[in-house]
């Protein structure tokens, strides 16, 4: 157990490293047009400046977790730190897009560590009497970052330009690794078994192929589920994750005990975790678009709307950890997911063309709400449900139903609102007789290549000036609004089930025991 005098510079060190690994996820995000003109490519192809750092993050959180069992939990932090900020020097020094998704990926490698060793370390730091807290504070780390990455991002990319959301990594990594070697301690029993290398590559195959699989049809909205493009990568993960399933029955030492999903508490906590990532952190990248694209605000600006919902998180998360403590955590999950799921149908009925910010702050009330007392309790159920040799284990197993959540939610919200978007443009330009029928037909299929997130971008170009005052112009530029507003509402009508589907099954399988966790 670590001194009580430092067991909280422990929790600080670690929050600050998952705060960046976190940020680094959405902070890319607002720089993406510095970087397209900075490397003359095309915007398709910047897409995987975000997901090469969330393929790799996402493959490496059971193994590197495996690893900190194995090699010390602090030795394989530290690690990942080292990685992390060799990744941010080789972002900060890309010459081309290439060069940069390749350190992306790099750089997932130390994300997904830090990540992952974070929770099991400030598990063992902590008492279970003081352990809510710790996670709470911990959880706040997580959702600010989320949330705040546009924020953080904007004013860097608009003051140092894109390259500083990179270098801004450097000093602070350093401080963390200094602090985290002086710090942190192991004392978890380490594990000298030989290693479960089948489990290991057939588990980074089957998540793998999951999160490619999802990439595939959110960079094709062409592609149908059943495209050998999409189909092949899921058959892929499903022949790995049979393999690993057989491997890890047979195995001396496997990389997860298949005994952990015996219990309902661990399921219910992991399919609450995949729940908050598809439903309240899938949905940030679209409200983004919305405040950015479609309501004419900044990045600066639309960071600074969200921070309505990340101020809760800084404020609750460490209330609702203490809670946790105190009364359990399955009708604190449970309600979390409730006040979601009431946040987003309050944005579903409140949201209109014209757009305005009234419409939206309702509901981004009830979402931070939610996003600051999930995480918390999400994490001290799963945590306090497993034996301490199991903390690693259970700590990656938690982080990926998590962030397979976030990539199951970005694809299926993506293809919510082009559904929704694509339908209204096609019944609404059939409407319009003022024009010839072959422009009709070209603007119909100039509007569907666009696409959603980038259709209001055609009356923004230079060359639709001249036609600004014609009447055809404002009834085009009405129904590419009514479009995106028609898929908004779908998508929140998606989100909303995620969220009411996850806190029913928590309310159903978390059992309520918090004497008897405290007890270990």
């Amino acid at each position: 157990m670590q001194q009580s005098k430092s067991k909280w510079l422990v929790l600080g060190t670690v929050s600050l490293a998952v705060f960046m690994a976190m940020l680094d996820i959405t902070i890319v995000s607002v720089a993406l047009p510095d970087i397209q003109k900075s490397f003359s490519v095309t915007f398709s192809s910047l897409q995987w400046v975000l997901n090469a750092y969330t393929l790799i993050y996402a493959v490496m959180l059971l193994p590197v977790s495996k690893l900190g069992d194995k090699l010390g939990r602090k030795k394989v932090f530290l690690g990942g730190l080292l990685i992390f900020i060799m990744g941010s020097i080789a972002n900060g020094l890309s010459l081309n897009d290439t060069w940069l998704n390749l350190a992306r990926g790099f750089q997932g490698i130390g994300g997904a560590a830090m990540m992952s060793l974070s929770l099991s370390i400030v598990t063992s730091a902590f008492p279970n009497k003081q352990r809510g807290l710790a996670l709470g504070i911990w959880s706040s780390a997580v959702g600010l970052a989320v949330s705040i990455g546009p924020l953080v991002g904007g004013i860097l990319v608009n003051s140092l330009g894109w390259r500083s959301i990179f270098w801004v990594n450097v000093p602070i990594g350093l401080i963390a690794i200094i602090f985290g070697s002086i710090f942190i301690t192991d004392n978890q029993h380490q594990d000298t078994k030989k290693l479960d290398w089948l489990g290991l590559i057939t588990s980074s195959i089957f998540v793998f192929g999951i999160i490619l699989g999802l990439i595939q049809k959110e960079s094709h909205y062409e592609y149908t589920w059943l495209n050998l493009h999409i189909l092949s990568w899921f058959g892929l993960a499903l022949i790995a994750l049979i393999f690993f399933l057989i491997v890890e029955t047979k195995v001396e030492n496997p990389l997860i005990e298949l005994s952990l999903f015996k219990s309902r508490t661990f399921v219910g906590a992991n399919i609450a975790a995949f729940a908050l990532g598809a439903g309240l952190y899938g949905v940030f990248t679209y409200l983004s678009i919305l405040m950015q694209n479609y309501m004419g605000y900044s990045a600066f600006e639309t960071g600074l709307k969200l921070l309505v919902i990340s101020i809760f998180t800084l404020i609750l998360g460490p209330i609702a950890g203490t809670l946790s403590d105190k009364i359990g955590n399955r009708w604190l999950i449970s309600i979390a997911l409730f006040i979601g799921t009431i946040g987003i149908l309050v944005i579903n009925s409140m949201l209109k063309v014209p757009f305005k910010w009234a419409a939206l702050y309702p509901g981004f009330i009830l979402l931070g709400i939610s996003n600051a007392v999930l995480n918390p309790p999400i994490s001290n159920a799963a945590m306090g449900s497993v034996e301490p040799r199991q903390i690693g284990m259970a700590s990656g197993i938690i982080n990926v139903f998590r962030q397979v959540g976030i990539s199951f939610g970005i694809v299926i919200l993506s293809i919510s609102i082009t559904n929704g978007y694509t339908s209204k443009i096609t019944t609404g330009m059939s409407r319009i007789t003022s024009l010839p029928t072959k422009m009709t037909d070209q603007l119909t299929m100039a509007l569907h290549k666009a696409g959603a997130f980038a259709g209001q971008q055609i009356f923004s170009d230079p060359k639709a000036a001249a036609f600004s005052n014609q009447p055809a112009f404002h009834q085009i530029k009405s129904i590419v609004y009514q479009a995106f507003n028609q898929g908004m509402h779908q998508a929140d009508i998606v989100i909303a089930i995620l969220l009411g589907v996850g806190g029913l099954i928590a309310l159903l399988l978390i059992k309520d025991q918090p004497r008897q966790l405290n007890k270990k």
